[in-house]
């Protein structure tokens, strides 16, 4: 880390990652630590843990059981 606060990727990580000058990254804060990566990376990354998961379903049922409070309120 620099004294702005600049982290330094050592060139045979970024050559591996395929990291260019101005390529946009993204730290996410874990339990494990801080994780870097590519706006591809986040995507996929994101897409594999929403996998199988019904979103649309899941907002439904929460909304009918608002309704249905509201209702017996």
């Amino acid at each position: 880390m620099g004294d702005r606060g600049r982290l330094v990727v050592p060139v045979e990580l970024r050559e591996r990652a395929g990291l260019r000058v101005g390529t946009p990254l993204i730290l996410v804060e874990s339990e494990a630590g801080l994780v870097v990566m590519t706006r591809e990376q986040a995507r996929a990354h994101l897409r594999r843990q929403l996998e199988g998961a019904d979103l649309v379903g899941d907002l439904l049922d929460d909304r009918r059981r608002a309704a249905t409070a509201e209702d017996v309120a």
